[in-house]
């Protein structure tokens, strides 16, 4: 096997590890907009009292997390 070749491998590597790191990412932006949607609800139907919005803020903070490097 050639340098070139050898190249070629570890290029489809980390391009398979990159997919997977996204996919990853993705899923974990579902999940968290489902807990801002249902801390939004909880909160509307007088579930959540202001003292828990660290909760919220949480939850925003790690979906701008996810975000970013996307393109």
């Amino acid at each position: 096997m050639g340098t070139s070749d050898n190249k070629d491998l570890l290029l489809q590597h980390e391009l398979a590890v990159m997919a997977g790191i996204l996919e990853s990412k993705e899923q974990y932006r579902k999940i968290v907009k489902a807990g801002i949607a249902r801390w939004v609800k909880d909160f509307q139907d007088g579930n959540i009292e202001i003292k828990t919005v660290d909760d919220l803020r949480k939850l925003i903070e790690l979906d701008i997390e996810l975000q970013k490097d996307e393109f």
